[in-house]
């Protein structure tokens, strides 16, 4: 995938996205035929979670897993010595200065050409339309969405074409993870399929979160399917 993207971000610079896919972005897809499709339209589809890997055994699919936070920590190591041009989007005001510098003392040739915290309220059109001239203006190759999950897709989505970076990709609290305001679990816990346990200790917000990752899951493991054309065709709501 790494090289992929390279190869886009050397020739042909044709707008793509990447979605990070787990398990309460499933369960989205199977109710909203917008989410779904933007998960089939991505150029690439990454797993992020376990529950994702054992619902495609369920289905007899074999699934690789990939955090979010790992894609990003492997493309600024990878892109560190090709020239790329990173451009960190979203997050709470301060994370998004912070991650730059956490990577770039980790990657010393790491290049990262803009950071933008954007308020927490939908811009207006002229802000937007300011934003968009930034990123552009900043000659990036890749865009870096840390807006949560659905959020960070229905911008992606709409921006898709408009922003001319080659990639666009949604990773959510990885903003968070490496800029060091989240606690990540311990690598052991993740590799045991139980980082969900340990983020909803320390915050008790994703109780919901993880809900519908289990409704999600019970209905992959029970085999149990719903009809594309009975989904609505609007985004849900975040």
């Amino acid at each position: 995938m790494l090289r992929a993207m390279d190869w886009n971000i050397r020739s042909e610079r044709r707008p793509q996205y990447i979605v990070i896919t787990n398990t309460e972005s499933m369960y989205y897809a199977r109710r909203y035929a917008d989410h779904a499709q933007y998960i089939e339209n991505a150029a690439f589809s990454c797993c992020d979670g376990v529950g994702v890997v054992l619902a495609g055994r369920a289905q007899r699919v074999r699934v690789s897993r990939i955090y979010g936070s790992t894609l990003l920590w492997r493309a600024c190591e990878f892109g560190a010595l090709r020239g790329w041009k990173h451009f960190f989007y979203g997050g709470r005001p301060e994370v998004p200065k912070t991650l730059q510098q956490n990577l770039e003392r980790l990657f010393p040739n790491m290049q990262t050409v803009g950071t933008y915290s954007p308020p927490f309220r939908a811009p207006s059109l002229e802000e937007d339309e300011q934003e968009v001239k930034m990123i552009n203006d900043s000659g990036c190759d890749i865009v870096w969405v840390g807006l949560g999950l659905l959020k960070q897709e229905r911008w992606i989505a709409s921006h898709l074409g408009r922003i001319r970076a080659p990639w666009m990709v949604g990773v959510g609290a990885a903003f968070d993870y490496h800029a060091g305001t989240v606690a990540r679990a311990p690598l052991w816990l993740q590799r045991a399929g139980f980082e969900w346990l340990h983020r909803l200790c320390h915050q008790p917000r994703m109780l919901v979160r993880n809900y519908r990752s289990f409704v999600f899951l019970s209905e992959s493991l029970g085999c149990r399917t719903r009809r594309r054309e009975s989904a609505p065709s609007t985004w849900p709501s975040p």
